[in-house]
């Protein structure tokens, strides 16, 4: 871990640039001129303040507050921090608002009260409801907390909930669910000890409850020792877990225990204790920054534990990000009045769901390594993607089911995939090509069938129907990455194998191969060990030979490299004269594409004129109508250099060829992006609205402004998609994520779909 004074100047930096703090308020509608100002406020406004008062169910419409939250602290128990105020407890409650939008989409504002009376809290908070879809309070200290959050519930019609309470609930109660799996024991057999009975502490044993744990098989511990039937002391959430006892310490409630609870204070749990826990103990450590025992202390003397902490550096973490975002997700999407106990168990057995499913298109959230279900990953990690669509779905479903959903959700499926666009920006534009590749599907092959990310890749393709995928490589290196990544793919059940060590064909490809490419300078023997050793080459013989629909390679390798070997043995489209290749890259503003990115280093005009057409039949099958921008330095002959007068000539060329295409050039990209800037300078353009593909005057542009867009935006990149190619065959990129290389697999099977009808 970082160094302390280290961290503290990088996290006061963080806090102070780029500007102060950690969130800010955007406009999401338009005001740029006069009636964008009369529609925004007055007189527009009264239109939709006239509805509301018509229906009150119209504010989710026509305002922001179904999705906005508060999240409201008085600053009395702050993190580790304690008693600071609601001024100090600022930055803590920004930081929880950015968890919100970064995690669920949700809108918050943070609110710091200076106000310690529970009641007056109360009064405060709830007057608030008008402007809130929902209210998160944050880091009030117990018994108030308890008292707070009860009366808000009674008094409001809207979701209210104390995370410090049942965030660190809902993760310990699937930690634990997974981990009985684990060593095999059930909730309703084991004993629990406990300590640290503050507000997380009891509604984590609530939860426990809530799931099966009996009452009985509970022994807990607060700073004034167990929690005993003789003691006058206890507030009546303690009080339900006193019991008839003569133990009066730690060690003694721990003794024979099977799982252990520690909410409280660093290093209280001793080794010697945990020596006398149960076979296979469960030690849920929670204290932070250093839980109740480190785990290699526990791990010294109970080899069999399994233990979860409150720390990333340690497996199993326990933290509330994996739920509240999620949680109210769910809720305000169904207008639900309150956040009841059967949405947190809901919660609650999604996470412990999650965790057991193959991670997936995760090696950058698990460094590289994606985990399968176990003693060190019991449940997922905070920058899992899954999470929303699996826990809002989950929570939201709850909600209607008992009966707190003011607007329910029709289609849970179509809900479901709108939450995943949280997790791959693609999914919308991706979805008719998804639904069409379903349809009829392909069988294609993969050039790189070991390499990790291709594995992962093929068990999503083979989960979403795709297509039939085919692996080329060894069949025991495909086996071994199989079961280490904890995926589920059969061969010969799930995927077809050709192994390039043993493949009766491979006499067949490489003579076929040198009959095409002996009057380019190979001879048989180099025939035979290209066909060997160029898995491309593999790939593409057996789709030119009709054993695959489509081929996908590139993840290894020079692109250039690769298209040589696709150019050798797969031919041109008809009336094509070369290949060109268009990337998208979709952010939160849009979709936009950009050509060509990878192929043609100085294309002629023609050419260009030629990749664009090709382009925008693309872009059709995405179900976008193309907007052609011709970019150059130069904006409607303001320029007369070779670079632009090429890019006229493309416009001169595509009118002729495609007079009903929307398209315009050349032009400056600000021009493409900025109707009003174009119509100013040029009234007569035969282009509207925002421009959504690029064409470029040559490969430096395309691949320079391509990159730029989709690192600056954040963007998540569609391709290379390679066209000109009379077979369904595409290069990918070293960098490809698992998600680029399925939405290239029903790319792909759509064009195998379409070449086949035609």
């Amino acid at each position: 871990m970082a160094h302390p004074d280290d961290l503290r100047q990088a996290a006061l930096e963080y806090h102070r640039h780029p500007r102060p703090g950690k969130i800010k308020v955007s406009p999401t509608t338009p005001l740029l001129t006069q009636r964008d100002l009369s529609l925004a406020y007055s007189p527009g406004v009264a239109y939709a303040c006239e509805a509301i008062v018509d229906d009150p169910q119209a504010a989710s419409e026509l305002t922001a507050r179904a999705n906005l939250v508060a999240v409201i602290t008085n600053g009395t128990a702050v993190l580790g921090l304690g008693d600071i105020g609601p001024l100090a407890g600022k930055p803590v409650m920004e930081g929880k608002g950015v968890l919100f939008k970064k995690f669920a989409g949700i809108d918050v504002f943070d609110i710091e009260l200076a106000e310690r009376d529970p009641d007056k809290l109360v009064d405060i908070i709830a007057a608030m409801e008008p402007t809130f879809g929902g209210i998160n309070l944050e880091d009030i200290k117990a018994p108030e907390c308890f008292i707070v959050e009860r009366k808000l519930r009674e008094r409001m019609k809207i979701p209210v909930f104390h995370d410090d309470q049942h965030g660190t609930a809902i993760i310990v109660g699937a930690a634990v669910i997974n981990a009985l799996d684990v060593v095999g024991k059930k909730i309703g057999d084991v004993k629990l000890a406990t300590t640290g009975m503050g507000a997380a502490g009891i509604s984590c044993v609530n939860m426990l409850v809530a799931l099966g744990l009996k009452p009985e098989n509970i022994l807990a511990l607060d700073r004034d020792g167990v929690l005993h039937s003789g003691r006058t002391d206890l507030d009546p959430d303690k009080q339900r877990y006193a019991r008839d006892t003569d133990k009066r310490t730690l060690a003694e409630i721990v003794e024979g225990a099977d799982i252990f609870l520690g909410l409280s204070a660093g290093g209280i749990l001793k080794p010697e204790m945990v020596a006398t826990m149960a076979e296979r103990p469960i030690i849920m450590a929670l204290a932070n920054p250093n839980p109740e025992i480190l785990p290699e202390d526990a791990k010294k003397v109970r080899p069999d534990a399994i233990i979860g902490t409150g720390r990333s550096d340690y497996p199993n973490q326990i933290n509330n990000v994996l739920c509240f975002p999620y949680l109210f997700r769910g809720a305000l999407d169904v207008g639900a009045t309150a956040i009841n106990e059967d949405m947190k168990i809901a919660c609650v057995r999604a996470i412990a769901r999650l965790a057991r499913m193959e991670a997936g298109d995760l090696a950058s959230v698990y460094g590289g390594e994606p985990p399968t279900f176990g003693a060190d990953y019991l449940i997922p990690r905070p920058f899992d993607p899954r999470l929303v669509v699996e826990l809002s779905s989950a929570v939201a479903q709850a909600a209607m089911d008992s009966g707190v959903a003011t607007r329910p959700i029709v289609d849970m499926e179509a809900y479901k995939e709108k939450l995943g666009q949280f997790i791959y920006r693609t999914g919308l534009i991706m979805k008719p090509v998804y639904d069409r590749a379903r349809a009829d599907q392909k069988r294609v092959v993969y050039a790189e069938g070991e390499e990790e990310t291709v594995l992962r890749a093929v068990q999503t393709v083979v989960d979403e129907k795709l297509a039939f995928p085919i692996l080329i490589g060894r069949p025991e290196v495909i086996e071994m990455r199989i079961q280490r990544l904890g995926l589920r793919l059969r061969p010969g059940v799930d995927f077809e194998l050709t192994n390039i060590n043993d493949d009766p064909r491979f006499n067949e490809y490489w003579q076929q191969y040198h009959a095409m490419t002996e009057r380019r300078g190979v001879t048989p023997d180099a025939a035979k060990a290209l066909m060997r050793t160029r898995t491309a080459l593999i790939a593409a013989m057996m789709v030119e030979r009709g054993e695959a629909d489509a081929l996908i390679c590139g993840l290894v390798g020079r692109y250039h490299k690769k298209l040589g070997y696709l150019r050798s043995v797969i031919g041109l489209d008809p009336g094509v004269s070369c290949t060109s290749a268009m990337t998208g890259v979709i952010n939160e503003r849009g979709a936009w594409f950009f050509l060509d990115t990878h192929v043609q280093a100085d294309p002629s005009a023609e050419q260009i004129a030629e990749a664009t057409m090709q382009a925008t039949y693309r872009l059709k099958l995405f179900g976008i109508e193309p907007k052609v921008a011709l970019l150059s330095h130069s904006n409607y002959g303001s320029h007369d250099t070779p670079s632009a007068a090429k890019m006229r000539k493309v416009r001169e060329i595509l009118m002729a060829r495609a007079p009903k295409l929307e398209m315009d050039g050349e032009m400056q990209a600000d021009t493409a992006l900025d109707e009003t800037l174009r119509r100013r300078m040029f009234p007569g353009t035969t282009l509207s609205g925002r421009a959504n593909l690029f064409v470029m005057p040559n490969l430096d542009a395309a691949n320079i402004v391509y990159n730029m867009v989709r690192v600056m935006t954040d963007g998540v990149a569609i391709g290379p998609i390679l066209m000109g190619v009379n077979r369904p065959a595409h290069i990918l990129t070293t960098s490809a994520s698992v998600r680029r290389v399925v939405n290239m697999t029903a790319i792909a099977a759509v064009d195998a779909q379409i070449r086949a009808r035609s």
